[in-house]
């Protein structure tokens, strides 16, 4: 039975060794023009239409703040002109730096910051610091901070006793940060853990039924506004497309008061390349395309969500530009679903299916987060 090994050996705490804390208040610090320390180059854009999508390729770095500035991943190919791995990326306008891990290609207005000293944990270090160099310079859209004017810039950086950058503190501070963050996400998975132990009968026990897509939702309808009518932010609400990736949100957007749904919905794209006849759960307030029908139910909740959308997405394949998922379509389509003694959904049980799926799921990330900070 899922989990009743687990729940028999129920989880021991581990916790971190307690060890001399590293403090930033430890070192003096100094300002270092850029162009003294690092090395700043324009990378050779390639454009994303040009471009052949694989699953496992070459990092593509875009000037987008989300995913680490990753915008896909592209087969790899002799025509590329590669930034080395251990750099940091900038996007021109957005002012956005992330460390990247591998050799990577980029779009159009991004540059490569390199230093010899440069690994995973003095990149992330100084992905920091940089930000914190231009905090208040109103950089963004239409302005944009260019290689050229980054160089001449200064950053704040610890130093040693010779008064040189102390690479060596820096990548101390964040593996002692690292090593602090793991030990609070046991701490919260582990919590997790030890209420997600039900007992379930299997799937092909219960009584199953069909139910219309419209039966089961209330469905809500809102003005729409195109992205770029919208301006982004990054501490924004989530906007919604036509999109299966990063569930769903294209951008953080400035909040517009009609345009947004609230949370706890499911959102059924009915057009777009690639991702039509997909859903998706949404927890918080966001603002969707037209593409998009928003979804609600009192009984809904993150879990039994995940399950409906799991078995939403089945029946994706039968769209087509030619054969479009429109609203009348969407609440006829048939969810088959486990039934309750009453013949209604069974939600109660969906969720703590999803939360013994979560909870596997959970055990193996325990597993190495243990081995992380041993």
């Amino acid at each position: 039975m899922v989990l009743r090994m687990l729940r028999k050996n129920r989880l021991q705490p581990m916790r971190l060794r307690k060890m001399s804390e590293l403090k930033l208040s430890d070192v003096k610090w100094k300002n270092f023009k850029i162009k003294d320390i690092f090395e700043v180059t324009n990378s050779k854009p390639y454009h994303k239409e040009s471009l052949e999508s694989e699953f496992v390729g070459i990092p593509y770095i875009t000037r987008t703040s989300l995913n680490n500035g990753l915008e896909n991943t592209i087969l790899k190919g002799d025509i590329f002109e590669l930034n080395k791995a251990n750099t940091i990326s900038l996007g021109a306008e957005n002012a956005d730096f992330f460390y990247q891990s591998a050799d990577y290609i980029t779009g159009n207005k991004m540059y490569c910051i390199e230093n010899d000293s440069i690994n995973k944990y003095v990149g992330l270090f100084l992905v920091q610091a940089f930000r914190n160099s231009i905090k208040g310079c109103g950089f963004g859209y239409g302005k944009g901070l260019t290689g050229t004017r980054f160089k001449e810039r200064t950053v704040i950086l610890p130093t040693d006793e010779k008064g040189n950058p102390n690479w060596q503190f820096m990548e101390d501070y964040i593996k002692q940060e690292q090593k602090n963050q793991a030990q609070k996400a046991i701490d919260y998975y582990e919590s997790k853990m030890n209420k997600a132990a039900f007992d379930l009968v299997e799937l092909e026990d219960l009584e199953w039924k069909d139910y219309k897509v419209g039966d089961l939702f209330r469905f809500e309808r809102k003005p729409s506004k195109g992205l770029i009518h919208l301006n982004s932010k990054k501490d924004g609400i989530s906007y919604l497309g036509a999109t299966n990736r990063n569930n769903g949100v294209l951008d953080f957007v400035e909040e517009k008061g009609d345009l947004v749904y609230e949370g706890n919905a499911i959102a059924f794209i009915r057009n777009g390349e690639g991702s039509m006849g997909y859903s998706i759960y949404k927890y918080e307030p966001f603002i969707a395309t037209q593409d998009i029908s928003v979804g609600y139910n009192e009984n809904l909740n993150q879990y039994n969500a995940m399950f409906i959308t799991t078995i939403a997405d089945r029946i994706r394949g039968k769209y087509n530009f030619g054969y479009k998922r429109n609203q009348q379509r969407l609440e006829a389509e048939i969810l088959q679903l486990p039934a309750d003694s009453d013949g209604n959904p069974h939600w109660d049980y969906m969720s703590k299916f999803m939360q013994n799926i979560e909870a596997e799921k959970l055990q193996k990330v325990l597993d190495y987060l243990y081995t992380y900070i041993s």
